[in-house]
């Protein structure tokens, strides 16, 4: 197919809550458009985008999916993303990849938790958004009450740009044209005012020729410029309706698509930088080459794949590309567009579009193709903020025979997923798998299992403290010791005080010493000795931070004196001022967000207090509430099921990490009194 031009191209993210329909309305696009001849479903497990193994099993996305269709002239690219809060990493890291973030909301259902999170998330990375409300031919839904709970949560720039019929078996376009038909509630003509209003609102010539001749005499190119501005801005919200399952509204969402939302050449562009200034980024095929990396994937075919946005330039097949700051090219052998898991090589990905690149091994998540061969400065986009990994596993290889193995997995699942780590802490001794919820976990181990061949054992982590100190003090420690022939001596002087817990590193080092009483060059091992204490714990055994250290006074010895003398005096002086400090343990606090039914509210912040959770906000919408609150991590190991017990499956949440708070006392007493510490290697 030819290079689509810039101004042709729509590329939007689908996303929402689990269930909200976003793979089927994929199919009905897909078939609507030509794309497809018959329509898959997820209950048979044959859709376009939901092709791996693990989604047909679990009937639900569990990866981003890519599929494009062309559509009145517009080659129009779409990113399937799973709905589930466990993938929601999933989503977010494809929102760089579009100009406009589709919501699509379950009319039955209404707004849900990651509703709210995924609207935020576009909004502060100022992406034009629009509200997709599914299934309206689901009997007995309240449309009307829906788009209110919608205005109130966020906001009145949320307007219908069409309206569904009596008994929902069609839509009615209120922009672009002043319809006066029967709609399934309000009117059409007031839809159709309060949306040419809020448009005009961003173009003061615009604005003054409503006032003055009325919507019939605007001209529709000016509209349509101040519609994608208003988009841009934030000042709007588009609201469609549909069903995906019976199509009713599919025609119109094709058209909003491709004459309404914005090409590459109309959205906000991305946040690209080098070194510390902005990069601006020009839709030009004849410019060096910026593409970005928002998605890694193993195709059991052809290996790893590196999906791609190119943001200038272009991305050709047997080309010399670079990525962030390797001097050494990357040989591009071919280059695909996505539909699926089917792959289409092409010669060339154009600037605006989406494609990927095959079994080059250096490319990753985040990374930036280029054409410069430099490791200054190269082009970067600023990263987006992902959720935090959060829920862990502990886990022991079931056969040690596989640790080669094990290690090369995790690997690849790294590579593919932003949201899954795998660390080894030394606090607590174990290794740790972390996601965002126990399905999140739950795949990554069928996938160990099936893919890889290997089996776990799990257990919940124990929880990683942190040391600090509240108070300053000052200590002082001599080494001498007296081998035979040379010997080691180091007396070190030092005060320490308590640093702020938002401090960027967390450890400050100064050398307020006077008159040479201790060389130079012997503060690197006096730090180095503090260092040890600082990863393997003073009090306690976890790692310590919080921690500002002034050396102010030492002696040395001329013969004696020795990089090891100070290791051994820094660290133990260190450890001595530490006790003198009012040491305490400090454990993860998270922020909560539990979405349920509002007749729970009362047992969820019953149970959150029982946790020694602080409830900071509680809203109700209708019959749903949402409660956010802070808590300690340790409380909440478990609390998928606790939330699954009080509300019959019914509630939904997100964790965040917030902060770490003085663990109660005594906690803190009885970890302290069993801590045996080891003499450290210097």
């Amino acid at each position: 197919m030819p290079i689509p031009t810039p101004d042709s191209i729509r590329n939007l993210c689908l996303c929402g809550q689990t269930g909200s329909g976003k793979t089927t309305l994929v199919e009905r696009l897909l078939f609507e458009s030509g794309e497809i001849s018959r329509q898959g479903n997820v209950q048979d497990g044959n859709t376009v985008s939901d092709f791996a193994e693990e989604e047909q099993r679990h009937r639900h996305s569990l990866q981003p999916s890519i599929v494009h269709f062309d559509h009145e002239g517009h080659h129009v690219n779409v990113i399937d993303t799973p709905g589930m809060s466990d993938f929601i990493g999933h989503a977010i890291a494809c929102f760089p990849a579009v100009e406009s973030v589709v919501v699509v909301v379950d009319a039955s259902r209404g707004i849900e938790s990651e509703t709210r999170r995924l609207m935020r998330v576009a909004a502060e990375r100022k992406l034009p958004r629009m509200f997709l409300i599914n299934k309206i031919d689901t009997p007995e839904v309240d449309l009307e009450k829906l788009v209110n709970d919608i205005k109130t949560t966020f906001g009145d720039i949320c307007l219908p740009i069409n309206m569904p019929t009596p008994g929902c078996s069609d839509v009615i376009d209120v922009f672009e044209t002043d319809a006066h038909d029967a709609t399934a509630f309000s009117s059409a003509e007031k839809a159709h005012t309060q949306i040419v209003e809020q448009v005009v609102e961003v173009d003061d010539q615009l604005t003054e020729n409503y006032l003055e001749a009325g919507a019939e005499k605007l001209d529709a190119e000016q509209i349509h410029a101040a519609f994608e501005k208003a988009l841009r801005e934030g000042h709007l919200v588009p609201i469609v309706f549909a069903s995906a399952t019976n199509g009713t509204g599919i025609k119109h969402l094709l058209h909003v698509t491709a004459s309404l939302l914005p090409s590459p050449l109309e959205g906000n562009p991305r946040p690209f930088v080098r070194g510390d200034e902005s990069l601006p980024t020009e839709f030009d095929p004849d410019k060096p080459t910026i593409a970005h990396i928002f998605r890694v994937a193993t195709d059991p075919h052809i290996g790893k794949l590196g999906i791609f946005r190119v943001h200038q330039g272009c991305v050709r097949s047997r080309s010399e590309l670079y990525i962030d700051d390797l001097r050494k090219p990357l040989r591009i052998g071919h280059v695909m567009r996505l539909q699926g898991k089917d792959h289409k090589e092409t010669d060339v990905i154009g600037p605006g579009e989406i494609g990927a690149v095959s079994k080059i091994d250096d490319v990753h998540f985040d990374g930036v193709l280029h054409d410069e061969a430099t490791t200054e400065n190269p082009p970067h986009l600023v990263p987006l903020a992902l959720p935090k990994p959060m829920y862990g596993l502990a886990i022991e290889l079931k056969r040690h025979a596989d640790e080669t193995k094990f290690s090369a997995a995790v690997q690849k699942l790294q590579s593919e997923d932003p949201c899954f780590r795998v660390e080894r802490i030394a606090a607590t001794n174990e290794t740790v798998m972390r996601g965002l919820g126990e399905l999140h976990l739950r795949v990554i181990l069928e996938k160990l299992q099936s893919q890889y061949g290997i089996e776990l054992e799990t257990a919940p982590p124990k929880i990683a403290y942190k040391e600090t100190i509240t108070a300053p003090a000052e200590a002082h420690y001599r080494h001498k010791k007296q081998t035979g022939g040379s010997g080691q001596f180091g007396e070190v002087y030092l005060r320490i005080a308590p640093l702020a817990q938002d401090h960027p590193t967390g450890f400050e080092f100064e050398n307020k010493t006077v008159g040479g009483s201790i060389p130079k060059q012997f503060m690197p091992a006096i730090e180095k000795g503090i260092r040890q204490v600082l990863d393997e714990g003073a009090v306690a055994g976890y790692p310590m931070s919080g921690v500002r250290v002034e050396v102010f006074d030492g002696k040395h010895h001329e013969v004696d004196s020795k990089e090891i003398a100070f290791i051994t005096a820094g660290r133990k002086a260190f450890i001595d001022a530490v006790k003198k400090s009012r040491p305490v343990l400090l454990e993860p606090f998270v922020d909560i967000e539990v979405s349920i039914p509002s007749q729970y509210m009362g047992d969820i912040t019953g149970d959150l207090s029982v946790k020694r959770g602080r409830v900071s906000d509680t809203q109700i919408l209708s019959d749903t509430c949402v409660i956010r609150a802070t808590a300690p991590l340790s409380e909440l190991q478990n609390y998928a099921t606790d939330l699954k017990s009080i509300t019959a499956g019914s509630g939904a949440f997100t964790l965040s990490y917030s902060h770490d708070e003085p663990a109660p006392p005594a906690v803190q007493q009885e970890i302290i009194a069993s801590y045996q510490p080891e003499e450290m290697a210097v």
